[in-house]
């Protein structure tokens, strides 16, 4: 993702795990269906959300659109 494409997003490739769940707990839901199993390792901690897609395989483009809607939909819901 480019730093162009997340400039008005809630959510970057670069937020820590634990910072993106702590922020939006209800982005376990996204983060368990895309594979990403390790939400509640003590890695999840320290590791951002790219690193955890490419340890895991799992596509990051795809997880971080489905983790920017619930953010965006929070973040409505909020205001």
């Amino acid at each position: 993702m480019s730093k162009e494409a997340t400039a008005n997003v809630a959510i970057t490739p670069e937020m820590r795990i634990g910072d993106a769940l702590s922020k939006y707990p209800q982005t376990l839901k996204v983060f368990l269906s895309h594979g990403l199993m390790c939400v509640g390792c003590a890695v999840a901690r320290f590791e951002n959300i790219r690193q955890g897609a490419e340890a895991h395989g799992i596509d990051l483009e795809a997880l971080m659109k489905d983790l920017n809607k619930v953010a965006e939909a929070t973040d409505k819901a909020e205001s």
